[in-house]
């Protein structure tokens, strides 16, 4: 009851639309009880098809997530700003994610749930073949000519 207080608290103050809430298709990724979440929680979900090589190579993945289409990886609140994610990645606010059925397939040995959002960006990148790019917010952003 208190995870959930303080996330709709986090989620409050960061703008999180409250029909996301309602939203039939979208479901909140259930944390292990036993893991602290005191920066809040959003998800990263991935194509199915890159989940192994993802988990292979981070140096340390949280709680992840799977359904047939999905790996969904926890960050903390806010892991997107200033990074562009690739297209093929759903960044999930809440971790509030459009999954049927996703399952916990990996916890970690540390009571936090987090996998660190830079290294998992770089890797997401790499394996979706996506140069990775990052600004500060509120900048417009340009690609410079050759």
């Amino acid at each position: 009851m208190l995870r959930h207080a303080l996330s709709q608290l986090l989620g409050g103050r960061r703008g999180r639309p409250a029909e996301q809430d309602g939203v039939p298709g979208r479901i909140q990724l259930p944390l292990p009880p036993a893991l602290s979440a005191s920066l809040g929680c959003d998800a990263v979900g991935v194509p199915a098809r890159y989940g192994f090589r993802l988990m292979s190579h981070l140096p340390r993945a949280g709680c992840v997530f799977a359904d047939a289409d999905q790996w969904w990886w926890i960050v903390p609140s806010g892991s997107d700003l200033d990074l562009d994610w690739p297209e093929q990645v759903f960044y999930a606010t809440g971790a509030y994610v459009p999954a049927v059925r996703p399952r916990l397939i990996h916890a970690p040995e540390s009571r936090t749930p987090y996998t660190p959002p830079i290294p998992l960006f770089l890797m997401v990148c790499q394996v979706t073949g996506v140069a990775p790019s990052w600004g500060p917010s509120g900048r417009p952003r340009a690609v410079p000519a050759p």
